[in-house]
C-alpha cells in the first residue's frame, strides 16, 4: 500500500510498514490544502491531530482503505461516513493508556499534598508546613465515568491506594470486580470525592461536566480531566472553585487548545482561564498525560500491527 503521513510518528511506524513492503510519503509539512489535493493517490492515511478528515476528504480519497490516527481519540475523523465509504478507521488507546492512568494520579497527589505550591515556596526560602498540610486519598471514594482503555486503567492504578472505586459507563455493563464496582451516575453523585472523566469528545459528551452536573454531587468534589477539554464546561468549573463545591482540579486538557492540541487558542482565553492559572488548588499540564516517551513507542506498535492486520 502506499501511506501518506500526515502528522510526524515515532520512527518505528513508517518503519515497521516499508519493511513490510509499503511505500510512507512522511509529508508532514503539507498544508490541508496540499493534502485534499493529492489523497486519492493513497491507500491509507496516518494523522494525529494536525487537520480533520471530513467528509469532503473522503470523497476525495478514492483509493483509501484506512485512516489510522496514533493516539486515542477520533473526534477530528467523521468515522461514521468514512465507515460507510468501506474505509477502516483505526486508532491506539492501548498506547497510551498506562501513560495516562499514571499522570492521573501524579496530578491528584500533586494536588492533594500541594506540591507545586509548597516546591516553589521552598525555593524561595519559605519553610511553610502547617498551610501545607495534606489530604489523603486513603478511604476517599473515586468516581471514573468512562470504561474504556483510559478509565481501566486509571481504575487499575488506583488499586494500592485503599480507595473506593464507583465506575459509570453508559456503553458497557458486567465489568465490575471485587475492587471496581459498576455504579449508576446517582452512585456517583452521591458517594464519589474524587471524579475523573475518562470519556471520548462526542455531541454526548461536549460540555458533559457542568454547572448542573457539578451541583449533583452530594458532597464537594475534586475533578479530574485527562480526556478532552471541551467536555468539561470551564466557566461553571471555575464558577465552583469559587464557591468551594470544587474543592480542587486537575486538568490536563482544556478547552482553548486548538484542534492540532499544540497550542492554546490564545485569541480566546477568557476570565475563566485568568482565573485557573492564579488557583493553588488547580493542576494544569499541556496536554501531556498520554505523551511519554515510552507511549510514543507504543502508539507506533500498536498501530503498525493493526495497519499490517488489514493488509493481508
Amino acid at each position: 500500500m502506499k501511506i501518506l503521513f500526515i502528522d510526524s510518528n515515532h520512527p518505528l511506524l513508517h518503519e515497521t510498514l516499508e519493511k513490510a513492503g509499503h511505500t510512507c510519503d512522511l509529508f508532514y509539512q503539507w498544508s490541508k490544502e496540499e493534502i485534499e489535493n493529492n489523497i486519492h493517490l493513497y491507500d491509507g492515511i496516518v494523522i494525529r491531530s494536525k487537520i480533520k478528515i471530513t467528509k469532503d476528504s473522503i470523497d476525495k480519497a478514492t483509493k483509501l482503505k484506512f485512516i489510522a490516527r496514533a493516539g486515542a481519540g477520533m473526534e477530528n475523523i467523521d468515522v461514521e461516513y468514512a465507515v460507510q465509504k468501506g474505509i477502516k478507521c483505526l486508532h491506539a488507546p492501548e498506547g497510551n493508556r498506562d501513560a495516562v492512568a499514571e499522570h492521573a494520579i501524579g496530578m491528584l497527589l500533586t494536588l492533594f499534598n500541594n506540591l507545586t505550591r509548597a516546591d516553589k515556596e521552598v525555593r524561595e526560602g519559605k519553610w511553610i508546613r502547617e498551610g501545607n498540610r495534606g489530604v489523603e486519598l486513603m478511604g476517599k471514594t473515586v468516581g471514573i465515568i468512562g470504561y474504556g482503555n483510559m478509565g481501566s486503567a486509571f481504575a487499575e492504578r488506583l488499586k494500592g491506594f485503599g480507595v473506593n472505586v464507583l465506575v459509570y459507563d453508559k456503553y458497557k455493563k458486567n465489568f465490575g470486580n471485587e475492587f471496581i464496582k459498576e455504579s449508576t451516575l446517582e452512585d456517583l453523585f452521591k458517594n464519589a470525592d474524587v471524579l475523573s472523566i475518562h470519556t471520548p469528545l462526542s455531541e454526548e459528551t461536549y460540555y458533559m461536566i457542568n454547572d448542573s452536573f457539578i451541583n449533583s454531587f452530594t458532597k464537594n468534589i475534586y475533578i479530574i480531566n485527562t480526556a478532552r477539554g471541551k467536555s468539561l464546561h470551564t466557566a461553571d468549573l471555575v464558577k465552583n472553585l469559587k464557591t468551594g463545591k470544587v474543592s480542587g482540579a486537575c486538568l490536563d486538557v482544556l478547552e482553548y487548545e486548538r484542534i492540532s492540541f499544540e497550542a492554546l487558542d490564545t485569541l480566546q482565553l477568557p476570565e475563566a482561564f485568568q482565573y485557573l492559572i492564579q488557583c493553588d488548588n488547580v493542576i494544569l499540564s499541556p496536554h501531556i498525560a498520554g505523551w511519554t516517551h515510552e507511549s510514543n513507542e507504543k502508539i507506533a506498535k500498536v498501530l503498525a500491527d493493526k495497519i499490517l492486520s488489514i493488509s493481508k
